[in-house]
C-alpha cells in the first residue's frame, strides 16, 4: 500500500466532495430567485439520501461479487453495512473503505444530476423517494455493469460492460452521464411542463455569477472525478489531468464561438455550460485519448451540446437546466467518439478507428451505450410514473409560480423590506 496512492485518493475525494455545493451553484444560479434554496437543497438531499444506501447495501450491490456470474448485479449481503471494510488488507493498493467514499460521491453526484431536469415544480418528499428508488433500482445495478472489475484469479466475477463487452469508461460516460441524462429526460416527461413552460418570467436564471462559480467548483472536482479514477499518483493520473484540463477549454471556446456566430454574441451562461458538456464528454475518454484527442473530443461536445439544448423546444419536453443536452448528449458523444480517437500511447492502451483499430472499439462503444440507455429510461420512467400515481410528484401551481422555496421549505433566499413573504403554503410541497 503506497502512502503516495493513499494520499491522492483522499484528496480526490475530497475534490469530489466539492462538487456537490458546485453543482448546487451551478444550477441554483440558473434558476428564478424564489427557486435556488429547493434546487439546492435537491442537490445536497439526493447526495444525502444516497450516501445512507450507499453504506447500507450499496456499495455491495455495485462492488459485490457478481450474482451466478451474470454481471448483473453484485451481492447485495457481501458487504451489507460495509464492516467488512474495516479490516486492514495488506495487498490492497488503497484501503477498501477510502475507495468506498471515493465511489460514493460518484453514486451522489449522478443522481444529483438529475434534479436540474426538475426544477421548481416537483415535490421535495417526492424528489427523495425518487432519488432513493433511482439509486437503488439504476444507478447501483449500472454501476457495477460498468465499474467492477473481476479479479485477475477468476474468485470474483464483475459487470459485463467492463469485463465481457470490455467497453472503455475512465470515469463515468456512461454510468454517471449518459444515465443521469437519459434518466432526468425519462423524468421531465412524466413531470410534464412548467407553468407558462417556455417563456414564463419565473424560470429565468436569477444569477449569472453563482453558475460561473458553481462551473468553477465543478471543474476542480472534475479532476478529482477522473484524475482519482487512476487510482494511483502515477502517470495515468497525470495523462487524464491533462487531458480533463485541455478538452474543458475546448469546450467553453467551441460553445462560445457557436453562440457568437449564431446569436452575435458570447454568454457567460454558454461558457459555463460549454465548459461542463466538454468535461462531461472527456469522463469516458480521459484514459483513452491523446492531448490533441482531447482537444477534439472537446471542440466536438462544446460545439454539440450548444446545439443540443434547442431540441427540448422542438420534441416539447422541459428539461429545466438542459440536463439532456448536456449530460446525455455530452455522455453519448465522449463514450462513442472512444471508438474514433482512441490511442494506444494513452494510459487505457487502445486503439481507435483513426489510429488503426478498425470499427470494433467503436461497436463495443455503441453497445454499451445502448444497453446503458434503454435500461435507465425504462427503469426511471417507471419509477416516476408509480410515484406520480401514489404520492404525486407536482406542486401545486400556485406555489410554482410565487416560487417552490416557501411551499416546499417556508424559506426564501432573498428577502427584502420591499418584498414581505408569507411563509408557509397550503400545498407542503
Amino acid at each position: 500500500m503506497n502512502s503516495g496512492d493513499v494520499a491522492w485518493i483522499l484528496a480526490a475525494s475530497a475534490l469530489l466532495c466539492i462538487m456537490i455545493p458546485g453543482l448546487a451553484l451551478f444550477y441554483g444560479g440558473m434558476v428564478g430567485s424564489r427557486r435556488i434554496l429547493n434546487m439546492m437543497m435537491m442537490c445536497f438531499g439526493g447526495m444525502s439520501i444516497v450516501a445512507v444506501l450507499w453504506a447500507v447495501f450499496g456499495y455491495s450491490m455495485v462492488f459485490g461479487n457478481s450474482i451466478a456470474g451474470a454481471g448483473l448485479l453484485g451481492d447485495v449481503t457481501e458487504y451489507f453495512g460495509m464492516e467488512q471494510l474495516l479490516a486492514e488488507d495488506p495487498n490492497a493498493p488503497i484501503p477498501a473503505a477510502l475507495f468506498a467514499a471515493f465511489q460514493l460521491f460518484f453514486a451522489g453526484i449522478t443522481t444529483a444530476i438529475i434534479a436540474g431536469a426538475a426544477a421548481g415544480r416537483m415535490k421535495f418528499g417526492a424528489w427523495m423517494t425518487f432519488a432513493a428508488l433511482w439509486a437503488t433500482l439504476v444507478y447501483f445495478p449500472v454501476a457495477h455493469w460498468v465499474f467492477a472489475f473481476s479479479s485477475a484469479d477468476g474468485s470474483v466475477t464483475g459487470g459485463w460492460i467492463v469485463n465481457s463487452l470490455k467497453a472503455v469508461d475512465f470515469a463515468g460516460g456512461t454510468a454517471v452521464h449518459m444515465n443521469a441524462g437519459v434518466a432526468a429526460l425519462a423524468l421531465a416527461l412524466v413531470l410534464g411542463r412548467s407553468a407558462g413552460w417556455p417563456k414564463s418570467e419565473h424560470t429565468k436564471p436569477h444569477s449569472r455569477p453563482l453558475v460561473l462559480v458553481g462551473a468553477g467548483l465543478l471543474w476542480a472536482g472534475w479532476f478529482g472525478f477522473n484524475a482519482g479514477s487512476a487510482l494511483t499518483a502515477g502517470q495515468s493520473a497525470s495523462v487524464v489531468f491533462l487531458n480533463t484540463a485541455v478538452a474543458a477549454c475546448a469546450g467553453l471556446l467551441a460553445w462560445a464561438m457557436v453562440e457568437r456566430i449564431r446569436l452575435g454574441s458570447a454568454s457567460s451562461m454558454g461558457a459555463a455550460s460549454g465548459l461542463i458538456s466538454a468535461l462531461v464528454a472527456i469522463t469516458p475518454a480521459c484514459g483513452a485519448v491523446s492531448p490533441l484527442g482531447a482537444l477534439a473530443i472537446g471542440v466536438i461536445a462544446g460545439a454539440v451540446c450548444s446545439l443540443a439544448i434547442e431540441l427540448k423546444f422542438r420534441m416539447g419536453f422541459d428539461d429545466s437546466l438542459d440536463v439532456v443536452g448536456v449530460h446525455l448528449v455530452g455522455g453519448i458523444l465522449g463514450t462513442l467518439l472512444i471508438g474514433l480517437f482512441a490511442t494506444d500511447a494513452a494510459p487505457n492502451k487502445v486503439n481507435g478507428l483513426f489510429y488503426g483499430g478498425g470499427f470494433e472499439l467503436l461497436g463495443i462503444q455503441t453497445v454499451a451505450t445502448l444497453a446503458v440507455l434503454a435500461y435507465s429510461f425504462v427503469v426511471t420512467w417507471v419509477i416516476a410514473k408509480l410515484l406520480n400515481v401514489t404520492m404525486g410528484l407536482r406542486v401545486h401551481e400556485a406555489d410554482e409560480l410565487r416560487g417552490i422555496d416557501i411551499a416546499a421549505h417556508s424559506e426564501a433566499a432573498y428577502l427584502s423590506d420591499e418584498e414581505p413573504v408569507e411563509l408557509g403554503s397550503p400545498s407542503r410541497a
